[in-house]
């Protein structure tokens, strides 16, 4: 018997394997990046006392990263994972059009939910986790953007 591993099983191995390198990040969906940065952004948030109600919550309108509760109001939380600022900082990537499509899924959610007599905020957790780094930078903008839209929203 050869030591025998099939082409899959390899990517597999490497792909669940967190490794810090480029062929990992290559072979990493942009998508897994996101997910990790949102799994991030989940632990920040419970070690700060907020209970998480819902994560990537859809609609067909948008999705919402996470969706958490502190001191009796909703948070509408946005997270934005990036390896580099080149490109600018991880928040300004919510332009006025993504607070538009945030502003109208969380209203559906309030609705459907029964809680749009409820304070509700826009949150949003920039990390910046460059490939050097073995913790990431993690910058929470609290209140970060008001409803933007013809939407009514008690916030």
């Amino acid at each position: 018997m050869g030591w025998k591993i099939s082409w899959r099983a390899m990517v597999n191995r490497l792909y669940l394997n967190p490794l810090s390198t480029a062929f990992y990040d290559w072979l990493q969906p942009a998508s897994s990046f996101g997910m990790l940065g949102e799994r991030m952004a989940d632990r920040y948030l419970r070690k700060r006392g907020y209970i998480i109600l819902a994560r990537q919550y859809e609609n067909k309108w948008g999705e919402l990263d996470l969706i958490a509760t502190r001191d009796r109001s909703i948070i509408i939380v946005e997270v934005k994972t990036r390896r580099t600022d080149i490109a600018g900082l991880p928040a300004e990537a919510v332009d006025a059009n993504k607070q538009a499509r945030i502003t109208q899924t969380a209203l559906a959610y309030l609705r459907r939910h029964d809680l749009l007599e409820q304070p509700a905020r826009f949150d949003v957790i920039a990390i910046l986790w460059p490939l050097n780094q073995r913790q990431p930078t993690v910058t929470h903008y609290m209140n970060a953007f008001e409803p933007v839209g013809r939407f009514q929203m008690h916030v």
